[in-house]
């Protein structure tokens, strides 16, 4: 199992200036590439200060001057945004520009308040379709001249300009929860990105049986890679855990107000709405937010992700933008590179010296 790293630009505070998310952004970057993270991994949202990501082409080829081996990669862009031409030429250039490190992740899109102000009348769940038909049309693009007669877009016969670097094109992952995503994606030939978001430990397995079941109704296509999401925090003393489950519930108030349109937003940020009136409340549970998320010891953490590794995880990514403050941030990076990542390592060794002796 390789790891990755999620991290978006993010403030709860006016008072916090751009430069210093910036910094801390660029410094956590930093971290990861240098402690061997496979991946980081940056979003795409707008209006919203607690993930301030207009566009993650722009930051990913920002990063990409200050890193040396890190892939980079968008988790996820909202593919009803885009328009296929713009997102083919947008995604090979920030290839070029990243020496052809771009990973290509795409979802259907989240925030119903971002729909209404970004595709007015769209529901969040007609986002599938939209992904639906501008993958294949940008994978298209990237081999040569192609015109397009689709449901959402039609356009003559045209290049998109540049092709990406990497041969072929850059890798494709798809945001998938429900079985009929996961199936799609695997059909042609896409990586699977998940998250079992707050949900109880259970949500891991199921997750790994609508992937293998993917996986097993597509046998003409070569088993893709499996990447699981859920916040994380590392900590030394395991009395430590109640300051990363108070960040998580701040931060939950806000996302289910997005997530839900339960409630409003000022001048970028957010409402925390209160949790009586979040379905799904329960998972909101400090205890439950214990257990279910990442946060722990670092054997703690080791003991939680064992359950990932059976569920057929191939990359687990360590989500950090949920409010966490920064020094947490980069403590939770160190003892996971320093106590965590070794202890994978070894047990990859290990398998690689029994193949040997096999």
């Amino acid at each position: 199992m390789k790891f990755a790293v999620s991290l978006s630009m993010e403030r709860f505070s006016p008072d916090v200036p751009m430069q210093t998310v910036m910094a801390n952004l660029l410094e956590l970057a930093k971290i990861a590439d240098a402690g061997g993270f496979e991946t980081l991994w940056t979003s795409e949202h707008h209006t919203l200060e607690c993930t301030i990501a207009p566009n993650p082409f722009q930051t990913l080829t920002w990063l990409g001057q200050h890193t040396e081996r890190i892939r980079l990669g968008t988790a996820t862009l909202a593919a009803a945004y885009w328009h296929p031409i713009r997102l083919a030429g947008e995604a090979a250039l920030c290839d070029h520009l990243t020496q052809g490190r771009l990973e290509f992740g795409i979802a259907r899109g989240s925030y119903q308040y971002e729909f209404d102000r970004m595709t007015p009348g769209l529901q969040q769940q007609e986002g599938v379709g939209y992904m639906k038909e501008l993958v294949p049309a940008v994978q298209k693009l990237w081999t040569g001249d192609y015109a397009h007669d689709g449901h959402y877009w039609k356009f003559p016969q045209t290049a998109a300009v540049p092709k990406p670097l990497q041969k072929g094109h850059p890798p494709i992952w798809v945001a998938a929860r429900d079985p009929g995503t996961f199936d799609w994606a695997v059909s042609i030939g896409a990586n699977i990105l998940s998250t079992p978001l707050s949900l109880p430990a259970a949500e891991i397995a199921v997750l790994g049986e609508k992937f293998n079941k993917a996986v097993a109704d597509n046998p003409h296509v070569p088993r893709p890679r499996f990447m699981m999401q859920r916040r994380t925090c590392v900590y030394a003393n395991a009395n430590d855990w109640e300051l990363p489950v108070k960040h998580s519930m701040d931060f939950g108030r806000a996302f289910e107000n997005l997530m839900q349109n339960i409630g409003t937003v000022h001048n970028g940020f957010p409402e925390p709405v209160p949790f009586e009136s979040v379905r799904g409340k329960d998972n909101y549970n400090p205890q439950n937010l214990r257990r279910n998320l990442m946060f722990g010891t670092p054997e703690e953490i080791i003991e939680k992700l064992l359950d990932y590794e059976a569920a057929g995880v191939d990359q687990y990514c360590l989500g950090l933008t949920f409010n966490l403050p920064f020094e947490l941030q980069k403590q939770t990076l160190r003892l996971f590179i320093d106590e965590v990542m070794p202890f994978f390592a070894e047990r990859e060794r290990a398998k690689q010296r029994d193949k040997v002796s096999a």
